[in-house]
């Protein structure tokens, strides 16, 4: 029988037995949470939620208050919301929740202090 012909050898040293248990490093590889593409889908989804949202508050507080403020404070929170889905979708997803929480929330507290 030639070197050529052997078969190789079955159990080697450093491949990991059936039996043995999972150390602690193991459960480290998988990553967890969203994907990057999942987040940004995420993102898009929400900012254009938020964006029909903001529209319909604008026709209710347009119906019981006509003010340009009105307009101007919810016209801009829509803007807001176009400029977080295309942030999303250029992959700044924590630049564009930052700038979603925190502009509609200035947005409906000026709302609620500002505004008659």
């Amino acid at each position: 029988m030639s070197a050529s012909e052997q078969a190789p050898e079955q159990d080697t040293p450093d491949a990991p037995d059936a039996t043995d248990t999972p150390d602690a490093t193991d459960a480290t590889d998988e990553p967890t949470g969203l994907t990057p593409r999942q987040a940004r889908l995420l993102r898009v989804v929400a900012g254009s939620v938020l964006l029909v949202v903001t529209g319909a508050v604008l026709v209710a507080r347009l119906a019981s208050h006509t003010s340009v403020l009105v307009v101007g404070v919810y016209g801009l929170a829509m803007i807001l919301c176009g400029v977080v889905i295309e942030l999303s979708r250029n992959g700044r997803t924590r630049l564009a929740t930052w700038l979603l929480v925190g502009g509609l929330a200035t947005a409906f507290t000026l709302d609620w202090l500002v505004l008659p």
